[in-house]
């Protein structure tokens, strides 16, 4: 028989880094469980540890919050222009009044017309004054508001009766408070409540206007009793005026006029809290100086007259109203070829209790869409023939 030759062997490839390794980890995990499984393994004895009670001692909320809980004015001066976070912080609030809005023209009654408005008014202020009119030590407080109005009003003149106005507006506010405790800071904006004057009836006379007015403040800007959003009051207010406003002439260059208004606050939404009454005085004196130039001197007060009430007001806030004054100066222009008039004013405070210390400038562009045609003279009657 043939013998066949036999092929070389084939040489196996030396064993690399990585197969060494895995046939060491092979060898010595079969050593290891071997021997585990020869151990005899005690019972555990387990000992009960002894655990004493953990005393927890309570902090004081002055340590938590100092610049919410101390001292109390903290909470008017801030809620005057925004709800906090925590739920003493939201307890009160100055209302919807601004004060300022309105100056030398305040209790003068307007020509029949529609009219279209708008204003804008920036509130800054780094004081604070307590119930007693002293100065808060408050570091690094920074009050700046900037608000903006958006309005309609149509006056009417029947024939043997007075004069007849509607108004309504609707508020837009980006409101900033900052301080040196970033807890107490605030920034926040939005639309506020709808503001509706229902009625208003006025008299004019060749030396005097006479008005009176009902108006209210629909809580339909946003507010959370519980949060930190919204820059609405989250109530309902009912406000009755008188105004009036005194003549030098027929020409009525020079006038004196004053707007009392009394706020009547009902309780707020989800929250029980409600808000104290005030009584306010805005107007000035102004004469024309120049063309359809006025220039004259504007001022207001407030004096919340009741007290803060319901349960969930803090019994540091209780007894504690606001007061203020302010004045400051003012200038109309009057632009009769587009039909436009443009208002400047800017007053400080004082006399400040319960409220922040700043100053307010308004800018007002009022254009005038439609007024009626002059009536002309009545005919004479004839005779029958």
């Amino acid at each position: 028989m043939p013998v066949r030759s036999r092929s070389p062997a084939r040489r196996r490839p030396p064993p690399t880094a990585a197969t060494l390794l895995r046939l060491g980890i092979r060898l010595g995990l079969r050593v290891g469980l071997r021997r585990l499984g020869r151990l005899r393994v005690a019972p555990l004895r387990v000992t009960p540890l002894r655990v004493t009670p953990l005393r927890v001692t309570p902090l004081r909320p002055a340590l938590l919050r100092p610049a919410l809980l101390r001292p109390a004015p903290l909470y008017l001066a801030l809620l005057s222009l925004a709800p906090l976070a925590t739920p003493e912080a939201r307890a009160q609030d100055l209302g919807h009044k601004i004060l300022g809005a309105v100056g030398i023209d305040a209790g003068t009654q307007t020509p029949p017309g529609l009219y279209f408005a708008t204003r804008v008014i920036r509130f800054d202020a780094g004081r604070l004054r307590d119930r007693h009119g002293d100065l808060v030590p408050l570091q690094g407080l920074d009050i700046d508001v900037v608000a903006a109005a958006f309005g309609a009003a149509l006056t009417l003149k029947p024939r043997g009766a007075p004069y007849l106005g509607f108004a309504f507006s609707i508020p837009w506010a980006d409101i900033s408070i900052n301080v040196d405790d970033p807890r107490v800071s605030v920034d926040r904006y939005g639309f506020g409540d709808l503001f509706v004057q229902a009625l208003k009836v006025g008299w004019r006379f060749p030396s005097i206007d006479l008005g009176a007015a009902y108006a209210f403040y629909a809580p339909t800007g946003r507010f959370e009793p519980r949060g930190r959003s919204g820059v609405g009051r989250g109530f309902w207010a009912h406000q009755f005026s008188l105004g009036f406003a005194l003549y030098n002439s027929r020409e009525r260059r020079t006038r004196a006029s004053a707007l009392l208004s009394y706020d009547l606050n009902r309780p707020k939404r989800g929250i029980d809290i409600r808000r104290g009454n005030t009584f306010q005085i805005q107007g000035g004196a102004g004469v024309r100086i120049a063309g359809g130039i006025d220039a004259g001197l504007a001022g207001f007060a407030l004096w919340q007259v009741t007290d803060d009430t319901g349960a969930d007001v803090p019994p540091i806030l209780r007894g504690a109203r606001d007061r203020v004054y302010g004045l400051g100066p003012e200038v109309d222009i009057l632009i009769p070829a587009l039909r436009l008039r443009l208002d400047l004013r800017a007053e400080w405070d004082f006399g400040v209790r319960s409220r922040p210390q700043g100053r307010i400038l308004v800018a007002t562009l009022t254009y005038v869409a439609w007024r009626p045609e002059p009536r002309g003279p009545a005919p004479v009657p004839r005779p029958p023939r």
